[in-house]
């Protein structure tokens, strides 16, 4: 069973199946080479996640995902003034020190995940709730009114 490295091993708990699932999803989608690789992808991405979404969104979102990803967005400290989808994955590259395109690649990987776990109605309602650019990061279109 997958355990958190950065805890000594005397301490560490295996994960649970619900996570593992995810990860082995994220995985699938990403065509990761290993489930390290895929969990990398998920902290990185559902931690970024965490510093845009604020209220409920951030609050439905965090119950409908398995307890550890669910806690690795909301240890983040939201950011005052939210990013865009591009500047999103601009930050998590410059956080990470990958490429903006294999960070647009997990994002999008980590997204659909967290996609199917919460929902169309939720994604629904945090895509209303952040700046233009997600939907196109959660896989959707992105719609904008006429002027």
């Amino acid at each position: 069973m997958m355990t958190d490295v950065r805890v000594p091993a005397e301490h560490r708990q295996p994960y649970s199946t619900a996570y593992e699932q995810m990860l082995e999803r994220v995985r699938y989608e990403g065509a990761y080479p290993t489930r390290e690789r895929a969990e990398e992808a998920v902290r990185l991405v559902l931690a970024g996640l965490g510093r845009q979404l604020t209220g409920d969104e951030r609050v439905d979102l965090a119950a409908r995902l398995p307890l550890e990803a669910a806690r690795v967005l909301t240890l983040q400290i939201p950011d005052l003034h939210p990013l865009t989808g591009w500047a999103f994955v601009k930050d998590l590259a410059a956080r990470s020190g990958g490429s903006l395109a294999t960070t647009r690649w997990d994002t999008g990987s980590v997204f659909s995940v967290v996609s199917a776990h919460a929902g169309p109605d939720l994604i629904t309602r945090i895509l209303g709730h952040l700046p233009a650019g997600y939907a196109l990061l959660f896989g959707r279109a992105e719609l904008t009114q006429a002027a």
